[in-house]
Order: C-alpha cells, then sequence, then structure tokens
C-alpha cells in the first residue's frame, strides 16, 4: 500500500494506492518511479481512513508530465534569496505562503479595478513605448525604432497620455499597468514596477484623499479580514481617520530645520532630508501635504512656490502620490522649461518638455485630480513583506 499527497493549487488530497485495486503492472510503476514533484492523473473511489481523513483509493493513474529534476527540500532548499527569486516557481511550488503572497497580489489589483469601475471610472491602455517619457521626474530606459529610425523610451508614468484623455472628453479614467526606471534596485525599488493611476475631471487633491483613504480601508478589510495589519513587530491600524501633516512641518518636526532653513536649502537637499528622517518615522497612515512647486512640475498651485499635492506613507514607505492637476498651458510651459535647465546642469531626473501634451492643454483641459498608487508596495504592506522582491514573481536580477 502507498499513500501520497496530489495538490493543484487550491487544495491538496491524500491518495492510497493498493496493489490488488489496481491494473496489472500499474502498482509496480508507480512504486518504482513516481517522485516528489510528478505531475499525475488519478481515478478512483472516495473512501474515509481509519483516522476520518477523507482520500482516494486509487484505481487508475497515469503521468501528466514526470519531474527529471527533484524539488528543492522543503525545510533546506533554495535558502539563498537570490537563488529564490531567480527561481521563484520551484518556491511557490513548495511553499503555499509564497503562493498565498501572490494571490495577495491578484486580489488588491482586483479590488482597486472594481473600485473604480463601480465609480464610473474608463479603464484605458496607453503607450508603454513612448516618444519622450514624461509623467515623472526618473531616468528613462531608452531603445530604437528601426522602421521610423527613432529613439524610444519605456514609460516611466502614463500621466500625460491619461490627461490627454481627459482633454479629449473622458471625464473618469484610469490605467493600471508596467512602469519603468532606469535607476537603482532596493528593498522598495525595481526597475520594473506596477502602478495604477487615475484622472478625474472636475476632481481635486482634496477629493483624491478622500477617495484613496475610502480604497485602501476598503481594500484591506476586503483582502485580509480586518483593519489592523501586523507590520514587523507593532501594527498598522487603518481604521481611524489618516493623519494629515504638511511637508514643511514634518521637516521642522523631525529634521530640526526652521523655517529660514527651509527657504535656504534646494528641493533636492529637502527632498534627502525627509526621505532619511521624516519620511521612515510614519509608520501609521499618514497623508503629507503641500510639497515645494520645483518637486512636482505637473501639479497645480496652492500658493507661492508650493503645489496642491499630497503624498501617503504608511509603514514608512510612499504608497500614493496625488494632486490637483496643472491645466495652465502657459504655466505648465514655464514648469517645462525650468526642468529643461536642470537638466542643462546635469540634472538626470527631469521632465522633459512636451509639446504634444502643451498643445492638447492649450485646447482646453478640465481641472482634474490625479492619482497614481504603486501596487509592489501596497501589497508589500498588505503581506508584512519588507523587500519589494519578494511580491514581483519575475524581479531584475543580475545574469548568473
Amino acid at each position: 500500500m502507498i499513500f501520497f499527497d496530489i495538490h493543484d493549487g487550491t487544495g491538496k488530497f491524500q491518495c492510497i494506492a493498493k496493489k490488488g485495486a489496481l491494473p496489472d503492472g500499474d502498482f509496480a510503476l508507480l512504486a518504482d518511479t513516481l517522485d516528489i514533484g510528478d505531475i499525475v492523473s488519478v481515478q478512483g473511489a472516495l473512501m474515509v481512513t481509519a483516522r476520518g481523513e477523507e482520500s482516494i483509493e486509487v484505481r487508475q493513474w497515469r503521468f501528466a508530465a514526470k519531474s527529471l529534476r527533484p524539488l528543492p527540500d522543503k525545510r533546506h532548499g533554495l535558502k539563498d534569496d537570490d537563488e529564490r527569486f531567480r527561481r521563484r516557481y520551484l518556491e511557490s511550488v513548495r511553499d503555499e505562503a509564497v503562493r498565498e503572497r501572490f494571490l495577495m497580489r491578484s486580489k488588491i489589483i482586483q479590488s482597486i479595478r472594481e473600485f473604480l469601475l463601480k465609480r464610473g471610472f474608463v479603464e484605458f491602455e496607453t503607450p508603454v513605448l513612448q516618444r519622450l517619457a514624461g509623467g515623472a521626474s526618473a531616468v528613462p530606459f531608452e531603445t530604437h525604432h528601426k522602421a521610423l529610425d527613432i529613439p524610444l523610451y519605456l514609460r516611466i508614468a502614463p500621466e500625460l497620455p491619461l490627461k490627454m484623455l481627459l482633454i479629449g472628453g473622458f471625464p473618469k479614467v484610469f490605467e493600471i499597468g508596467r512602469a519603468f526606471r532606469n535607476e537603482g534596485i532596493d528593498v522598495t525599488h525595481n526597475p520594473e514596477f506596477s502602478i495604477v493611476e487615475w484622472y478625474e475631471a472636475f476632481g481635486s487633491a482634496e477629493k483624491a484623499m478622500g477617495d484613496v483613504e475610502k480604497l485602501l480601508k476598503n481594500l484591506v478589510v476586503e483582502a485580509t479580514g480586518s483593519a489592523a495589519l501586523p507590520f514587523g513587530e507593532s501594527e498598522i491600524n487603518l481604521e481611524k481617520p489618516f493623519s494629515i501633516i504638511t511637508y514643511r512641518e514634518l521637516l521642522t518636526h523631525y529634521a530640526g530645520l526652521s523655517s529660514d532653513e527651509i527657504e535656504k536649502k534646494s528641493a533636492k537637499e529637502l527632498d534627502a532630508l525627509y526621505k532619511r528622517l521624516c519620511r521612515p518615522r510614519l509608520i501609521q497612515p499618514t497623508f503629507v501635504t503641500e510639497y515645494p512647486e520645483e518637486m512636482l512640475p505637473l501639479a497645480k498651485k496652492l500658493k507661492e512656490g508650493i503645489v496642491d499635492a499630497f503624498q501617503l506613507i504608511i509603514g514608512g514607505y510612499e504608497l500614493v502620490k496625488a494632486f490637483s492637476e496643472l491645466n495652465d498651458p502657459l504655466d505648465q510651459r514655464k514648469r517645462f522649461e525650468r526642468e529643461a535647465r536642470k537638466k542643462a546642469q546635469g540634472d538626470e531626473e527631469t521632465q522633459p518638455s512636451d509639446e504634444e501634451f502643451l498643445e492638447a492643454l492649450e485646447y482646453g483641459m478640465p481641472p482634474a485630480g490625479g492619482v497614481g498608487i504603486g501596487i509592489d508596495r501596497l501589497t508589500m504592506l498588505l503581506t508584512n513583506t519588507k523587500n519589494i522582491r519578494e511580491v514581483i514573481f519575475f524581479p531584475t536580477l543580475r545574469p548568473k
């Protein structure tokens, strides 16, 4: 008699093969050749063992696929992180917790899509290959189109095409997809990553803030069954209203900067201090508002030098960036010109002047609110994971 378990990704079931219950030779073939990792088809009668476990008494079986390599040992195999990430399929086939993590990722994407569709948003697909890599400040990947003999760039954000859809008469638009940034790799950054961006005509940063809070609270409860998330040794509570604090207040409180010191420092210097001293301290959900205009050249001005924008920080991670969209083509052109001057001075992380977008803007874009959410970091939060590569099935790795 041989006992073995089969599973199909949704659960496992015990099988019992008895010599007398199988056709001639089938029992011996099973005993001699069946290995862990083999894919088999089984037919038989449902039974309950003396210990009360439902099982299949095998009457027929056959190989669907033979595993020619032994699977890693469940306890000791694939302990090296690089090997785990490189051969994720082996980790997931052996570890239910890994499969659950990626099922959670799928559930998150589905919940976001349903949230937006129920509110009348229309899903679009915008170009991944772009003539100019705009919509965010980052270094793009460049390629070349042979037939047109032009350089093209992998998008760093879908923002500008989505805003052109607003101009085209679609009041509520969104996209879930991939973006690319030719920058460093660390525990919160992968060169290829997943985002959702949505834009709403006659919306604003203030409305977007309420929508984001509602989305995340609903999503967390739907996905986990609780508004409280374990985070390391602490707990993140999404049931309470999210906190709100300005960018300057954070720099004063955590970086110890006076108003005069803030005024004297460049946006890059302030951003470095914010990321090092302020953001890691924001564990509970916190909206950070009123960013310097220089940092967000596509955002509408709130007051002199400040834009109407926010980021949502949870667990020390930036999960959401949103703002009231700049719809003044003259102001937008000035912002692009300032970006060009920064690039001429050696700053690689600038936004190019997109004449096609400026032309579209001159036809008139309604006031709008826009939101961008990093799906990978959101998955990290909901799965209590500290490395972005743990939530991307095929992360970017150096070749062996």
